[in-house]
């Protein structure tokens, strides 16, 4: 099988693939169902990760359609594997599907199956989309379906408070995307192309107003300040949709997309790095702020989201080698940690019926294997050593320094102070102290292998960081000397 048919696979089966799911009926096709959609995920990792080898090797599967199509130019390249496509196909990919697998237990008793199956599967192919697009039209495209797909997500229990929330969601991601699509058509009329691979050879610097349309997009779907409001009004949804939306997918397009186009394809204006660096840095306090006096257990860890995001952009937006290596590590420690700790915050809310951290206490003695992986995914997201965390975390900082961006670094340590503050805040509120919410239930056994795995995963993640950080390296490497 050529890598050319392992790529179109890893798009097209979960996109088409998910179409599939809503004819489950009845108990017996009930699980086929749930079993066809973790299939259709894990092909998609599977093949991103047989492109592997080849993509070390510099070997990058291609997919041209040989015919004239427009504006779209003539033999365009659709799609690409490079070393970043790959690695956060393999990310998104290996976390959706334990998401999928978390689901099983979770979503059993809930009405409007066939649909959440059906949108977590497109959502996850939409992503394959995004990140092996080549082609500006067909990333914006890829990129509005993953808005529907949040959108039927977030409202999934039609409560009609839930449905605005929903509303709100899907209101600000594609007012953001209609901006950022406006940008790629000012650099269509700057470069005569929507091919990424031909901008990229031609060392287009982008405008000023065309980085303001695209920052739109990406700032809006990664929750940013002051566009990240939508994230924590998030919550209402099925717990592993907000692990979905904050840790493996939806938040991560956007800063996929910001090194796709700022670190591989343009050249950004070295002033946009500054304006950049300052936005997440006020980013990351105010949202740090936020978790600490909130009392909501999802909003807490959407909050986090919103602050840990800031530090993936202080990597990738300071511009060195090692803090761009570091930025994307972050993404894979903060995918981990921070989707296992929305799937335990999932376990707690069924057992204790309530998302109030003041009205629980003592839930370690009832729900202890939840407790275990909470706090090791706390440990990591904290940058507590030996964890997954800790060592992206030291990179984007170290980076940031390197850079010669002192203070951006300072704000970001108090920020890493705030977030040891927060964690532990909601560890010892939920699992510690008195019992204040009589529960005996932990969660099925799909649920808690889902959160066991995450949470290995998080300190695999430590004590192996030669593999990963070499990976992020040998990504930085190999960028096309945007990246200094």
């Amino acid at each position: 099988m050529t890598n050319q048919i392992l790529l179109l696979i890893s798009v097209f089966v979960p996109l088409i693939g998910a179409f599939l799911l809503p004819f489950g009926r009845g108990k017996m096709t009930n699980m086929t169902r749930n079993i066809i959609a973790l299939l259709l995920v894990s092909v998609a990792f599977i093949t991103s990760a047989l492109m592997l080898p080849d993509v070390l090797r510099g070997n990058l599967p291609t997919v041209t359609l040989n015919m004239d199509l427009g504006i779209l130019g003539n033999n365009p390249v659709l799609f690409r594997a490079d070393g970043l496509a790959v690695f956060m196909a393999m990310v998104s990919t290996f976390v959706g599907a334990i998401i999928v697998l978390y689901s099983m237990g979770y979503i059993s008793h809930y009405k409007n199956q066939n649909e959440y199956y059906l949108m977590v599967v497109l959502f996850l192919g939409s992503m394959m989309g995004i990140v092996y697009s080549t082609n500006l039209i067909f990333l914006y495209l890829f990129w509005e379906i993953s808005a529907i797909c949040c959108w039927r997500l977030i409202g999934f229990f039609r409560e009609k408070e839930y449905v605005a929330r929903a509303d709100k969601a899907f209101l600000v991601t594609v007012f953001g995307a209609l901006m950022m699509l406006i940008g790629f058509v000012i650099v269509y009329f700057q470069t005569g192309t929507f091919d990424l691979t031909k901008i990229q050879d031609m060392g287009y610097q982008v405008t000023g107003i065309a980085v303001t349309m695209i920052l739109f997009g990406i700032l809006s779907k990664s929750a940013t300040l002051p566009l990240h409001t939508w994230l924590p009004d998030a919550g209402v949804a099925p717990s592993p949709v907000t692990s979905l939306l904050h840790a493996a997918v939806l938040v991560k397009i956007g800063v996929y997309v910001f090194a796709r186009l700022f670190l591989v394809s343009f050249s950004l204006p070295e002033i946009w790095h500054t304006v950049i660096l300052v936005i997440v840095a006020i980013s990351a306090l105010v949202s740090a702020g936020a978790a600490i006096i909130e009392t909501d257990m999802k909003r807490i860890i959407a909050y986090s989201t919103i602050s840990q995001l800031a530090f993936i952009f202080l990597g990738l937006a300071s511009g060195s080698t090692y803090g761009v290596a570091g930025g994307l590590l972050y993404i894979m420690m903060h995918s981990l940690a921070k989707g296992g700790l929305f799937l335990c915050a999932g376990i707690v809310e069924h057992g204790a019926k309530t998302k109030d951290i003041t009205k629980m206490g003592g839930l370690i003695t009832t729900m202890p294997v939840t407790a275990i992986a909470f706090a090791i995914c706390a440990f990591s997201v904290m940058g507590v050593p030996p964890f997954g965390g800790y060592f992206s975390k030291l990179m984007v900082i170290g980076g940031a320094v390197d850079a010669g961006h002192i203070w951006i670094a300072f704000t970001f340590v108090l920020g890493a102070i705030l977030t040891i503050v927060y964690l532990l805040r909601i560890f010892v509120m939920i699992f510690l102290g008195e019992t204040k919410i009589q529960t005996h239930k932990e969660g099925s056994l799909t649920m808690l292998i889902s959160v066991s795995t995450l949470a290995v995963m998080s300190i695999l993640s430590g004590i192996l960081i030669y593999y990963p950080s070499s990976f992020a390296q040998f990504i930085v490497q190999n960028m096309g000397g945007l990246v200094k």
